[in-house]
């Protein structure tokens, strides 16, 4: 393949896909299936904006049943388009799996500059568009279940919530028909930093496998490693705070504005504190402004995090980076030419479809809690509190030694729900990278941690399909 034929998004992730089913025993026919989006609704609908009437665009893409309900978050952005959608649901259906979480992969997306408009304008936009999705059944607990994506967040899901229980009264199950709500409204605990922190846990985990490192040159452990994050949302902030709290250094941060560069670290608080009071994270002090953010992207680190929207590594700039590491924070930021660049690098790439699915696999958490109707950690954190209170006495009567305040907090600590998702989600990204490690290892051809990464989805969709009985 040529080095400067341009993909487009789903292009790119159908190229990807490709890709790796060679590497499987699957009927053409399968996985013909596997590929395609099975339900695309592309909408029109008038919203009235002060004294006009605007015709907004909106798109909800359905890419897999074979598990339901779908799942996969709503972006406002004027990028957003149908490719970009149809792209988004694919990668969802292959995150759903490689992180074993039972969904089917779905997107949604409103073409609007939020900023334009009232926070009342974006509730009249976000409501009609829900009211749209309930009418040709694409929103339900056990059908279709939104999230937050790039430009939402708690706000807009509890207003699709509402709507939702609006339109279907009585409903038991109706706060499980959206994830990513305010705790008051069905939300869980965690599920804010839950993609950062999954970005997290899994470059840990892969910076603990003594070959992997070896390969690239770099010391087992995340403690020490220079990181570079593009992009300071949601997203970038929670993969700098829990990578510098690891023992990670945070040489630089990235933003459209610019960038900012400390050998020493930064601080992602206060580099964020310091954008709210000057509206940049220029002239942040004790850094150097890097007033091109696509240089901070070829600045030398071990690892680079790009955490904002796709495509920003291509064939152009890719030659250029001299990260180690490229652990894809967001969804699809390599475009397939910079995959065939860093593969002749030795760049190690951790995958989208695996690193970024911290989101929806807390997500799952969410939609469970609300389908039980009860808090985790309601049922067990006294019974824990009192079983570790009853041991620690004993143990200090057969002693006859004290234990210390601070250390008979930490043992007597029952979970909270916290604790308990925090706990999920290491114990999903541990396990997920094993998989896609021993896909890869097993089979020497694999070329990259990508291509395993879709080996693994393929083969668990695949599967599934069959059992189901769809296919003789």
């Amino acid at each position: 393949m040529a080095n400067n034929q341009k993909f487009s998004f789903f292009e790119a992730v159908l190229r990807n896909f490709d890709k790796a089913a060679k590497f499987t025993n699957w009927d053409p026919g399968i996985l013909e299936q596997i590929k395609l989006c099975n339900s695309v609704y592309r909408m029109y609908f008038p919203v009235k904006i002060g004294d006009k009437i605007e015709v907004i665009e909106a798109y909800r893409v359905q890419h897999s049943h074979h598990k339901t309900p779908c799942k996969g978050g709503i972006r406002f952005s004027t990028t957003v388009n149908l490719d970009e959608v149809m792209a988004l649901a694919a990668l969802m259906t292959y995150k759903c799996a490689v992180v074993n979480v039972p969904f089917g992969g779905a997107k949604g997306g409103i073409n609007i500059d939020s900023k334009k408009y009232t926070p009342y304008e974006l509730e009249k936009i976000t409501r009609r568009y829900t009211h749209e999705l309930i009418k040709k059944n694409f929103i339900g607990p056990g059908t279709d279940v939104p999230a937050p994506d790039y430009g939402t967040g708690e706000r807009e899901m509890s207003w699709i919530l509402d709507t939702y229980t609006s339109m279907k009264p009585g409903e038991i199950d109706a706060l499980a028909c959206v994830t990513g709500k305010p705790i008051s409204q069905g939300g869980v605990h965690g599920r804010r930093e839950a993609t950062g922190l999954g970005v997290f846990y899994g470059l840990k985990e892969i910076c603990s496998m003594p070959d992997l490192m070896q390969k690239i040159g770099l010391p087992v452990g995340i403690e020490g490693k220079r990181v570079v994050v593009q992009g300071l949302g949601n997203v970038g902030y929670h993969v700098a705070k829990f990578c510098r709290e690891g023992g990670a250094t945070v040489t630089a941060i990235a933003e459209y504005e610019g960038a900012i560069f400390n050998a020493d670290g930064l601080n992602e608080e206060e580099v964020r504190e310091h954008r709210k009071k000057t509206g940049t994270i220029l002239n942040f002090p004790g850094a150097t402004n890097i007033t091109n953010t696509a240089e901070a992207l070829e600045l030398d680190c071990d690892i680079l995090i790009p955490a904002a929207l796709e495509s920003v590594i291509n064939g152009e700039n890719a030659p250029r980076v001299k990260a180690k590491i490229v652990g894809e924070a967001a969804n699809g930021p390599l475009t397939p030419e910079a995959d065939e660049v860093f593969l002749k690098k030795g760049i190690l790439v951790v995958p989208d479809i695996y690193l970024n699915a911290g989101g929806v696999t807390v997500s799952y958490f969410e939609w469970l809690k609300n389908l039980s109707h009860v808090r985790y950690g309601r049922m067990e954190k006294r019974f824990k509190e009192n079983q570790n209170r009853s041991i620690l006495s004993q143990i200090e009567q057969l002693t006859g030694k004290t234990v210390n305040e601070k250390a008979k907090e930490l043992i007597m600590h029952g979970p909270n729900e916290s604790d308990l998702v925090y706990s999920g989600l290491e114990e999903t990204m541990i396990g997920s990278a094993k998989e896609i490690v021993d896909a890869w290892q097993e089979n020497p051809d694999i070329p990259d941690m990508r291509t395993a990464a879709y080996v693994v989805a393929i083969n668990k969709v695949g599967t599934s399909y069959a059992e189901l009985g769809i296919f003789p």
